[in-house]
């Protein structure tokens, strides 16, 4: 059975930003995005894959095997990890990611993917940056989805993606 897990109610209401004025990544920033998963999204999914596992695509199936609706595949869920640091630091290398999932997340639920910095390095011109994720469900404080990223960044200033502005 999976535990649930809660994310703590100060990284829902965090800034993106370290302070007002600054747009370089700190430790401690965090950045932001919503998704809604269609049955689109997932169908698309499974051609790349080709994980036309049946609990994506017969309801009947989800609710055989427990699952209150039709699922969403876990490692799409987890890509919105890279999009959502590569949306601020274009030409960003995501080098690893360890994930757990802890909850469902059906077709039509609001998934907002959060990650923090946690340590940055500078090497050779370029930043090693380690980032912990999460994504949480519907508006709660329900993780569905956590683990820790790392990327080299080309640089620290962060870009505000134009689909937010």
């Amino acid at each position: 059975m999976l535990a649930k897990t809660f994310v703590p109610r100060h990284l829902l209401d965090s800034r993106c930003f370290s302070s007002v004025n600054s747009k370089i990544l700190k430790v401690g920033d965090v950045l932001r995005e919503a998704r809604v998963f269609s049955s689109e999204d997932v169908k698309g999914y499974a051609e790349v894959s080709h994980d036309w596992n049946p609990l994506h695509f017969d309801q009947e199936s989800a609710r055989k095997a427990g699952f209150e609706n039709r699922l969403v595949h876990g490692m799409l869920v987890s890509s919105m990890f890279p999009r959502i640091i590569s949306a601020h630091f274009p030409g960003a290398v995501y080098v690893s990611q360890t994930l757990h999932f802890r909850s469902p997340v059906y077709i039509g639920d609001d998934i907002l993917g959060i990650v923090q910095a946690t340590t940055l390095r500078e090497t050779k011109n370029k930043y090693i940056v380690k980032f912990s994720t999460k994504c949480i469900k519907n508006h709660s404080e329900l993780v569905v989805l956590d683990g820790e990223a790392t990327a080299i960044l080309p640089n620290l200033e962060m870009l505000q993606p134009s689909h937010l502005e």
